[in-house]
Formats: structure tokens, C-alpha cells, sequence
């Protein structure tokens, strides 16, 4: 749960601390220093209604869970968490390259009418999404005790790394794309996605939701066992223990959804699922060839 909670808290924190920061980099540039107050009020608003949206998460959970099953909860948290990682991913794919141009027009404009409120209400609602869906995540990486995603050592660590990054970037001393940051990122968040949506599967087959043509369509136990109990298990069924300890077995599990003795539904979901991105990551890197080409051959024409 910490290592997801430090990756899902280090993107979130960091992306809404570039955007933010892009911003009042472009306002000490254009010499509108003295909008820079507003810019992190809104930042500030935000912070404050992500922390209420979370207790108010766990409060509509807590009840929730007391008139119907908290594994059906859990279970539609999952599904939905790894939905909107899975679009994080894409929708900051397709952005980074042009998300400073973009950000530096709307505050042009707001600049030029002296749209205070409008300059508030654009950064409280950048880092506001940013707040909102890591409440949802830590929901789901948790089984909906946000409390303990948010105290953990995990988020903490990831706010720190972020801000140290951020400050490194803006001061000049960190020369990175990106582009290729995110990209690089992004891979560990569908993994983590990828495991949510298989644990949720899994979930669902515990409770007999859906069934399986496959229970177990292998088992990898002899080799690395999915919890400290099922090595404990197999050393006791078979007189000779596991290559590898059950703890990191159980690692794996919290982060990337790893199952010793997984279904086929599960195998099937998991390679379909980077299948699915796969087609995705092709079919929007032909259309953002094709938008290119289309925009070289109106910059010759109008030429």
C-alpha cells in the first residue's frame, strides 16, 4: 500500500505543483508578480476541499458499508480507481507537450480583463482534480480507510519527493522532458491500475459474482507465494519452502495485483487490459502524426 500511495501521491502532488508553478513562473515573467496572491489562494482552497472531500469519502463509506456488503463497495472503488488511472495517464499523455503553451493562454487572458476570480478558480480547480482523484485512489489501494493512505509513510514521502522535484525544475538545476517524465510514471500507474482491476476480479469470483471456467489456471506458489500464510502452507504440505518469502509476494500483490494461483478470467483481464492499451497508445500516436502533418501543411500554405 505505501509504495502505491508514494507513486499515486508523487504524480498528483507533482502535476498540480507544475501546473501551479507554470503559472506563477509566466506571471514574475510578464511582471504580474502581484496576482501571484490569487493563484495560490485558489491553490490553498483547494488543498482544504480535497482534505474534506476525504473525510466526507470515508463518512459515505463508513455508512455505506454499514447497510450493504464493504466488499461490493471495495469491489466498485477498484473498478473505477483503475478507469480513472488508466485516463490520467492518457489525458497527461496527450497534454504535457502543450500543456505550458495552453496554461500561459488562459492566463493571458485573465490578465488582460484583470480576472481575478477567474485566476482563483482556474488553479483551485487544477489542484483540486488533482486532490479529488487521489482521495478515490487511496480509497481503492486501501479498501476505503483513507485515514491510514494519508498518514502513512507512503504519501508523505511522495508530497516531499514531489515538492523537492518541482523546486528543482523551476529553479534550473533539473533538466528533464516531460513528456518523458510522465511517460515513464504512467507505466507504474497502469501496473497499478492493471492489479486493481485484477484484484477486483478476484473479488468478485470470492464472492461468486462471476465464475470461472479456470479456478487456478497455474500455480507459482512452490516459487513465490502470494502471502507469508500460503508459504507457511506449502512448507507444511511439502517439506520444502519457497525460492522466494511470502512477503514479497504480498508486496507485489498490494502494487501490481500479483496472484500465485490466479484464474484465467484474471490472466485473460490483466494481458487484456495492456492489450487495450497498447491499441490505445498506437491509435493516438497515428492520430498525433496525422495532426502534425495536418498542421505543417497549413503552415506551407499559408506560407
Amino acid at each position: 500500500m505505501e509504495i502505491q500511495a508514494l507513486l499515486i501521491t508523487f504524480r498528483e502532488v507533482l502535476e498540480a505543483l507544475l501546473i501551479v508553478g507554470i503559472i506563477t513562473t509566466y506571471l514574475k515573467r510578464t511582471d504580474n508578480k502581484k496576482y501571484t496572491k490569487y493563484i495560490w489562494v485558489g491553490a490553498g482552497l483547494a488543498v482544504l476541499a480535497s482534505f474534506g472531500a476525504a473525510m466526507l469519502f470515508q463518512l459515505v463509506f463508513t455508512g455505506f458499508a454499514a447497510m450493504v456488503s464493504e466488499m461490493y463497495l471495495k469491489i466498485s472503488i477498484m473498478i473505477i480507481s483503475a478507469l480513472l488511472l488508466t485516463q490520467m495517464v492518457f489525458w497527461m499523455a496527450s497534454h504535457s507537450r502543450d500543456i505550458k503553451g495552453n496554461t500561459e493562454d488562459k492566463m493571458s487572458k485573465f490578465i488582460s480583463t484583470g480576472n481575478v476570480v477567474g485566476m482563483v478558480i482556474h488553479s483551485f480547480l487544477v489542484v483540486l482534480r488533482e486532490g479529488i482523484e487521489t482521495v478515490f485512489f487511496f480509497a481503492a489501494i486501501t479498501g476505503g480507510n483513507i485515514g491510514a493512505a494519508m498518514q502513512g509513510w507512503g504519501a508523505i514521502t511522495g508530497v516531499i519527493i514531489a515538492f523537492v522535484v518541482s523546486h528543482l525544475f523551476f529553479k534550473g538545476t533539473m533538466k528533464i522532458s516531460l513528456k518523458t517524465f510522465f511517460k515513464v510514471t504512467g507505466v507504474f500507474i497502469i501496473l497499478i491500475a492493471a492489479g486493481l482491476l485484477v484484484q477486483a476480479i478476484s473479488m468478485m469470483q470470492d464472492l461468486e459474482i462471476i465464475g470461472s471456467v479456470i479456478p487456478h489456471l497455474y500455480d507459482l506458489t512452490w516459487f513465490l507465494p502470494e502471502h507469508p500464510i500460503d508459504y507457511d502452507h506449502y512448507l507444511r504440505d511439502h517439506g520444502t519452502a519457497p525460492l522466494l518469502s511470502g512477503e514479497v509476494g504480498i508486496f507485489l500483490k498490494a502494487l501490481f495485483g500479483y496472484s500465485s494461483m490466479p484464474s484465467i478470467e484474471e490472466v485473460i483481464a490483466y494481458l487484456g487490459y495492456f492489450a487495450g492499451i497498447y491499441l490505445l497508445t498506437s491509435y493516438r500516436s497515428t492520430d498525433d502524426v496525422k495532426q502534425s502533418s495536418k498542421k505543417e501543411t497549413k503552415a506551407l500554405k499559408n506560407a
